[in-house]
């Protein structure tokens, strides 16, 4: 049986919070490690029932890209929806709203670059 291995490394300041996140796997393709600003985990606890979530991010990560982040995972989970069950109906919900979020983030950055 094969096995892949995928490791995070995160550097804390002093009150606990990243300053860099790293990561490697063994199916990466290139050696070493590897930056990144954020990292979301989210792992289904089937026991409970439940989902357990890390989310992480550099306290230099802009805001802007911080919410193209979520949009982007929030995308990626839509495509993983039709990929695994094939509902579509969840899967375009989801790219409906990851639509009205980059529309809110439009004008967001219209009203800040007029101001």
């Amino acid at each position: 049986m094969k096995q892949s291995e995928i490791k995070f490394t995160v550097e804390l300041d002093k009150d606990s919070v990243p300053e860099k996140i790293y990561w490697d796997a063994t199916d990466k393709g290139d050696d070493g490690l590897a930056s990144t600003k954020s990292v979301s985990i989210a792992l289904w606890d089937h026991l409970s029932k439940n989902t357990m979530r890390i989310d992480l991010w550099t306290k230099d990560m802009p805001v802007d890209e911080m919410k193209r982040f979520y949009i982007d995972c929030i995308g990626g989970l839509g495509q993983s929806i039709l990929s695994a069950t094939g509902d579509t109906f969840m899967a375009d919900e989801l790219n409906a709203l990851c639509d009205k979020f980059i529309k809110h983030l439009q004008e967001e950055n219209k009203r800040l670059s007029q101001s």
